[in-house]
């Protein structure tokens, strides 16, 4: 049983784009690299999968979670809101309550 072989990113990359471009069939970078056609068209499916990543702005990225992060924060501003106002009430019964008190 042979050991299995690690390829690292570069050489996946230029394996694919030599398929991609027409250069090599997959049969014949299976034959030339010796890896099954298997593995080299899902190198091929994977590549043409994530491509669109690397054209993804970063700004896009942190979009979603600037979205989250201003929802979580709009919900604690209309908690504490909602605290203040029964504060509110409470000082207000408070404070009709102790003028009674002082008018006695």
């Amino acid at each position: 049983m042979r050991a299995r072989r690690k390829f690292d990113p570069e050489f996946k990359a230029k394996v694919v784009l030599e398929m991609i471009r027409g250069e090599k069939g997959l049969m014949q970078a299976s034959r030339e690299y010796q890896i099954k056609d298997t593995v080299l068209s899902r190198w091929k499916q994977e590549f043409l999968e994530k491509a669109p990543e690397i054209f993804r702005n970063e700004k896009d990225e942190f979009a979603g979670q600037d979205v989250a992060r201003m929802q979580e924060l709009e919900r604690m501003v209309g908690r504490m809101a909602m605290e203040l106002d029964a504060a509110k009430k409470v000082f207000g019964i408070s404070s009709s309550i102790l003028s009674e008190r002082k008018q006695r």
